[in-house]
């Protein structure tokens, strides 16, 4: 029998409500009680002055595998996680090939295994190749364990697929996660349409790409509402569509959305210089827009926390503006840029920016991940929420380096990650 005991801790668990100084003790990979514990352990982990909370979930990220692994492979990316916090992640399908049946399905898991650092997830491709025309093969995916299909880095271009797709995935009770964007609204766009993409000479993504498809998905949405259907907007980033996300769940639809830490962080004016590190899809938008979605926060619109980790070689990174790949590798630095975002302008506390990124991401996909409940699986996450660093992105376990954040002083730091009641990473280390 293993036992791990963390003591004098502040033990913050949204899922149930808790929010205290007190231990945790894990026996055998599972949490066993949550309390003031009198007895030892075999490994004791003193957390005075540390958060303990439940493993940090992002439901979004890219790890390559298959295909450019010497971008990343699900081990970099595994270790990059657990050294971020996250005990759980869930891969985008836009590898080469694509994620698109079972047997890519049990590949990620099988790699996964292996690599005995977080726990992955898959999400499958909607349609086959990414191509938006006929669906992948969602029952067998579902089966073999895919929490969800999107085609992420394409949006669904016609809605009768689209229609097909929710209600295909709504008989396997799993989420389909759209990319919004419309490509006639800037299909050859590298940032946000408006005065500097004018001034810079360089081809815009309007925000109506983004606004009119997920209009039209919630509209298909309201038009097969019974059921198990579930409805995941990736990365939002226009204060025009928090207003759609609004109305939405003003009408009781079962749509969520997730916004990310650049879309928190930067604004269009970014990429005046030209650097590619500020090349993201959808783009970086108005700061009205960065407000807005800092609004969306504060009013629990949003549902979840991701970091849409895109890691890229420096040398398609070092490409013109219009060449280079969209993406930022962020995964190791997430938490400290969600401090920097929402905590220290007191837009959230720790106890709802902790929801953010556990239990609400994990009702998502629809995993028992997010709590400290007894009987969970012990994944633990501990934070000094005090500790102050600064980014370097030559540290990261990550296999890229393609990060706008490097250098950044930050605040708030993972101390230890816990995965099945086995420590995993240890700053210490």
């Amino acid at each position: 029998m293993s036992e791990l005991l963390i003591k004098n801790g502040r033990v913050i668990d949204p899922a149930n409500g808790i929010d205290k100084k007190c231990d945790i003790l894990i026996v055998d990979g599972d949490i066993a009680e949550v309390g003031k514990i009198g007895k030892t352990a075999e490994t004791v982990v003193d957390a005075a002055g540390k958060l303990v909370v439940p493993g940090l979930i992002d439901i979004h990220v890219h790890f390559r595998e298959p295909g450019d692994e010497e971008e990343e492979t699900i081990a970099s990316g595994s270790a990059a996680a657990v050294a971020a916090g996250f005990t759980s992640v869930v891969c985008m399908p836009n590898t080469k090939p694509p994620i698109e049946n079972e047997t890519d399905v049990e590949y990620v898991h099988r790699k996964a295994r292996q690599t005995r650092k977080t726990h992955v997830y898959t999400m499958g491709a909607i349609t086959k190749g990414l191509e938006g025309v006929e669906l992948a093969e969602m029952g067998f995916m579902a089966e073999a364990g895919a929490v969800g299909f999107t085609d992420d880095g394409n949006g669904v271009q016609d809605p009768s697929v689209m229609l097909r797709a929710l209600k295909y995935a709504a008989m396997f009770n799993v989420v389909i996660a759209q990319h919004c964007q419309d490509n006639g609204f800037g299909g050859n766009g590298v940032m946000n349409s408006g005065y500097y993409s004018t001034i810079l000479g360089l081809p815009g993504i309007d925000p109506l790409a983004e606004e009119s498809m997920l209009w039209r998905d919630i509209q298909l949405v309201k038009k097969i509402r019974p059921g198990q259907i579930r409805y995941h907007a990736q990365h939002i980033s226009t204060a025009n569509s928090v207003e759609l996300i609004k109305a939405a769940k003003k009408d009781s639809l079962p749509i969520t959305c997730e916004v990310t830490p650049h879309h928190l962080l930067f604004t269009e004016q970014c990429c005046a210089e030209y650097d590619t590190n500020y090349k993201v899809n959808p783009p970086l938008r108005t700061a009205r827009d960065v407000e807005a979605l800092k609004e969306a926060i504060a009013e629990g619109l949003v549902d979840a926390l991701v970091t849409d980790h895109a890691p890229h070689l420096k040398s398609e990174k070092e490409l013109e503006f219009l060449t280079a790949p969209f993406g930022i590798a962020s995964l190791e630095c997430a938490l400290a840029l969600y401090v920097k975002a929402l905590i220290e302008p007191g837009i959230l506390d720790w106890p709802k920016l902790i929801e953010l990124m556990t239990v609400r991401p994990a009702k998502i996909i629809g995993v028992d991940k997010g709590t400290l409940g007894k009987g969970r699986q012990g994944d633990v996450t501990i934070i000094d929420p005090g500790a102050e660093y600064v980014i370097d992105v030559n540290k990261f376990r990550s296999k890229s380096r393609n990060c706008p954040y490097n250098g950044w002083a930050v605040k708030g730091r993972v101390e230890k990650t816990i995965v099945g009641g086995e420590i995993r990473f240890s700053v210490d280390d």
